[in-house]
C-alpha cells in the first residue's frame, strides 16, 4: 500500500493541517507518508516523540546524507558544503561553541536599545505614511532583516538582494534552475563579502569569525544559514502575532496595562503557528523504536511539530489560544542540540516590536478582516503576505 502523501494546508492559521492530527490521533501517533521529493518517510506527531527523536544521536541532522527527508526533489544539491544546522556529533560542538556566544541572553541585552532604535525609526516612518499601511513591508521584514544585517555585518542596502533570493530558496513554486540561480547568486555575494572583511575586518559576527581562524568557506556557510533563518521566520511571526492580537482586543488591553504579559504571549504564538513546521525532521542512522514502531536505520523522518505543539496530552485545551499559558515545552525552535541559535533574539524582537507597537499606535486595527488576508500555505516556513493596517490619528 502507498503511503499517503503528506499534506500541509492548515484549516485555519491557528491550527495544524487535519492530516497531521488525524496521524497524531493513532494509536502510535506515528504513520508513513510520501513526501513530495518521492521519498517516503515516517512522520511523528507527538511531543514526546519529537523530543525523544530530538535528543537521540541515533538519528542525524545531516542534509547531507541521501536518505535525509527532502521537500523537493533538487534541494539537496544546493545544499552548503558545511552547515551548522546538518553537523552531527562530534563535529557539531565545537561549530555551534564558536558562534553561541553571539546569541547569550547578555549579548542580546547588549542589542536591545539598537533593535528598540530600529522598531521606533520604522513605526515613525510608517505613521507618516499612508493609510492603510502594509505591515509587512513597514514593520515585520524590515526590522528582522535590518537588525541580522547589522548583526552579521551585511550591508543593508543590499537586502532586497538577499530576501528575494532566500525567498526563492524556500519556495516549492520556483523551477529547479531558478532556484539554482537564486542560491549562486547568493553564496557568490557572500563570498565576496567575506573575502572583504578578511581583508578589512569590521565589528561583526562574521568578522569575529574570520578572526578566530574559521574558514572562509564555513563563515559563508554560517552567514547563508543565520541571513535566512534569521529575518523570514520572524517577519512572518510579527506580522501573524499582531494579527491574532488585534482580533483579541480584550487581551490586547491587558498586554497594554501590563508588558509583563508579553513574553508568555509570544510563548503561545510561537507555539500556535509553529511556522518553520519540518526544521526538525532527521534520517535514522540506527534502528531506533518510537512509540512502539521501529524505524530502521536509513529511514527518513519528519517531525509535524504543529501537530506535537498541539498535543492535548501536553498542553491543556491544545487548541485553544491562551494568551497567557506561557508553556515553554513547544518545539517551535527544535529541541536538543540543534536548537535553534537565534531563539533569544527573536523573543526579544518579538517583544518589543509588540510592546512598542501596540503603545505607540492604540487605534491600530486591521484594514482587511483576518479571514480574508493571505496566508502562505508552504511546506517550509508558514506565514503572511500581507497585514493592512490603519490607525485613527490621535485627537
Amino acid at each position: 500500500m502507498t503511503a499517503p502523501a503528506l499534506r500541509t494546508t492548515r484549516r485555519c492559521p491557528y491550527a495544524p493541517p487535519e492530516q497531521h492530527t488525524r496521524i497524531r490521533d493513532t494509536d502510535s501517533g506515528i504513520s508513513q507518508v510520501t513526501l513530495p521529493s518521492g521519498q517516503v518517510a515516517w512522520a511523528l506527531s507527538r511531543l514526546e516523540h519529537i523530543r525523544a527523536m530530538l535528543t537521540d544521536p541515533r538519528f542525524s541532522s545531516d542534509r547531507r546524507n541521501p536518505d535525509f527527508p527532502q521537500f523537493t526533489r533538487e534541494r539537496r544539491a544546493f545544499l552548503p558544503r558545511r552547515s551548522l544546522i546538518h553537523l552531527d556529533p562530534p563535529e557539531h560542538g565545537p561549530a555551534r561553541k564558536a558562534v553561541v556566544g553571539e546569541f547569550t541572553v547578555r549579548r542580546m541585552a547588549e542589542l536591545r536599545p539598537r533593535i528598540q532604535e530600529i522598531v521606533d525609526e520604522h513605526i515613525d516612518a510608517m505613521l507618516a505614511g499612508p493609510r492603510p499601511a502594509d505591515l509587512v513591508q513597514a514593520l515585520s521584514l524590515p526590522v528582522p532583516s535590518l537588525v541580522i544585517c547589522e548583526q552579521l555585518g551585511v550591508p543593508y542596502h543590499d537586502h532586497d538582494f538577499f530576501q528575494t533570493r532566500s525567498k526563492a530558496l524556500l519556495s516549492r513554486d520556483l523551477t529547479a534552475e531558478g532556484r539554482k540561480q537564486a542560491l549562486t547568486e547568493l553564496r557568490d555575494y557572500l563570498r565576496d563579502l567575506i573575502a572583504k572583511k578578511a581583508a578589512e575586518p569590521t565589528d561583526d559576527l562574521l568578522s569575529r569569525q574570520l578572526a578566530e581562524g574559521n574558514d572562509p568557506e564555513d563563515v559563508v556557510s554560517l552567514a547563508f544559514t543565520l541571513l535566512l533563518a534569521g529575518h523570514e521566520t520572524t517577519a512572518n511571526m510579527i506580522s501573524l502575532g499582531v494579527v491574532t492580537l488585534l482580533e483579541r482586543p480584550e487581551e490586547l488591553a491587558a498586554l497594554r496595562e501590563d508588558p509583563a504579559r508579553t513574553l508568555p504571549a509570544i510563548e503561545e504564538l510561537l507555539r500556535v503557528y509553529t511556522i518553520a513546521e519540518f526544521a526538525n525532521s532527521r534520517v535514522a542512522v540506527e534502528d531506533v523504536e518510537i512509540g512502539g514502531v521501529t524505524i530502521r536505520a536509513g529511514d527518513p523522518v519528519v517531525a509535524l511539530s504543529n501537530a506535537a505543539n498541539h498535543d492535548p496530552a501536553a498542553f491543556g485545551e491544545a487548541d485553544e489560544i491562551k494568551l497567557d499559558r506561557g508553556a515553554r515545552n513547544h518545539v517551535a525552535f527544535g529541541f536538543g542540540i540543534h536548537q535553534c541559535l537565534g531563539q533569544n533574539l527573536a523573543r526579544m524582537e518579538l517583544q518589543i516590536v509588540f510592546d512598542t507597537l501596540f503603545r505607540r499606535i492604540p487605534t491600530l486595527r486591521l484594514a482587511t478582516p483576518a479571514d480574508k488576508l493571505p496566508y502562505k500555505d508552504d511546506a517550509l516556513i508558514y506565514g503572511i503576505h500581507e497585514v493592512p493596517v490603519t490607525w485613527e490619528e490621535p485627537a
